[in-house]
């Protein structure tokens, strides 16, 4: 049964991090590594120039990190009739407060 449903090929985290700026790899896989630790229903969907986290229960997402030059670009959804937040983070920056609201974002989502 294995190869019958394909959906192309699926881009790996290291693929997308040999792209990145040394300067904000140590934050973006600091992030990362959070999300990914909020439960095991997290999905990670590695995209061209960003990566989002979902849960999987309804595949709704609750963080997209886009890396910059400098900073990475971090948006969390805490609902679907909320706007996004924007937070902007540069390397060395604290994360408590960031966590903080990816734990909210990925809690709220039922």
């Amino acid at each position: 049964m294995d190869g019958l449903v394909s959906f192309g090929n699926k881009r790996s985290y290291d693929d997308f991090k040999k792209n990145l700026s040394p300067l904000i790899q140590p934050l973006l896989d600091s992030i990362r590594e959070f999300c990914l630790s909020l439960g095991e229903n997290v999905l990670e969907d590695v995209r061209m120039h960003r990566v989002v986290f979902c849960k999987s229960i309804s595949f709704r997402w609750f963080s997209d990190l886009e890396p910059e030059k400098e900073s990475v670009l971090l948006k969390i959804q805490r609902d679907r009739k909320e706007p996004f937040q924007i937070i902007r983070i540069k390397p060395n920056e604290n994360l408590e407060d960031v966590k903080m609201l990816l734990t909210d974002a990925y809690n709220k989502i039922r």
